[in-house]
């Protein structure tokens, strides 16, 4: 157990931030699922917008790394483009 009350602060943050974190990463991945399942075209297209929001703010607080988000990002935008 820690000894310095500011290390005993630091363990309860780090608690929460990593509830926090691991609630939109979660979002975020049933997100790009639901998009991915998509077949109607213009409901994909609908609900790109709000999964590239979530994917950018995920990388902005280094949730996950930049590139992934971009990799991500891109592959459902491909993913769009090919929907009949």
């Amino acid at each position: 157990m820690a000894n310095h009350s500011s290390c005993i602060r630091r363990i309860r943050q780090t608690k929460a931030r990593t509830l926090h974190n691991k609630y939109y990463a979660k979002t975020t991945r049933n997100a790009v699922r639901k998009l991915r399942a998509t077949e109607n075209k213009e409901e994909a297209e609908k609900q790109l917008p709000y999964v590239q929001k979530l994917l950018d703010k995920l990388a902005k607080t280094n949730v996950i790394h930049k590139n992934k988000a971009a990799n991500i990002t891109s592959s459902l935008m491909i993913h769009v483009g090919k929907l009949a």
